[in-house]
């Protein structure tokens, strides 16, 4: 069974990485063209102040994007899924304190965001979707190495040591 997790695992861990970069690329990208709603979409959260929350609004988006292609190409794996699943960890957080206090938001996760109608959240999809991609960063923190990675080669050594 070892063996045969040791050769599955750099197909598994590029399935992991293109999804979780994939989804950070997308969300990132659906965002970037839209600053007004991005700032909108953090500012619903009533988490921090206004002019930093419009500040995050707009850094947001550009770090998703990067983090994601960096992730998609294989570049800094383990430190790209580190920052991704911190992020996904952050939005668990801002979900979850949402729907404690009762706002009726839609996350913004992907573009829009902002005040919805009571009964139209999504809160417990959105935060079971982000614990899974936290898993899938955690998977890559262990397991960085990866098929058709660009730093496959410096992690070929940490890897097997992982497994062994």
């Amino acid at each position: 069974m070892k063996n045969r997790f040791v050769i599955l695992q750099p197909w598994i861990g590029l399935v992991v990485r293109l999804t979780l970069g994939g989804v950070l690329f997308l969300a990132g990208y659906l965002k970037v063209g839209t600053p007004d709603k991005s700032q909108m979409a953090v500012r619903a959260y009533e988490m921090l102040p206004i002019s930093v929350a419009n500040l995050l609004g707009l850094i947001l988006p550009p770090v998703e994007i990067v983090i994601g292609v960096l992730l998609i190409l294989g570049a800094l794996t383990r430190v790209m899924a580190a920052l991704g699943g911190f992020t996904m960890f952050i939005f668990i957080i801002a979900i979850a304190q949402a729907w404690a206090r009762g706002l009726n938001i839609d996350c913004g996760c992907f573009g829009g965001g902002g005040a919805v109608e009571p009964g139209q959240t999504k809160y417990l999809q959105e935060i079971l979707r982000d614990i899974g991609l936290v898993f899938l960063a955690a998977y890559l923190i262990r397991y960085p190495s990866t098929k058709f990675s660009l730093d496959k080669n410096q992690n070929r050594k940490s890897s097997q040591e992982e497994v062994a």
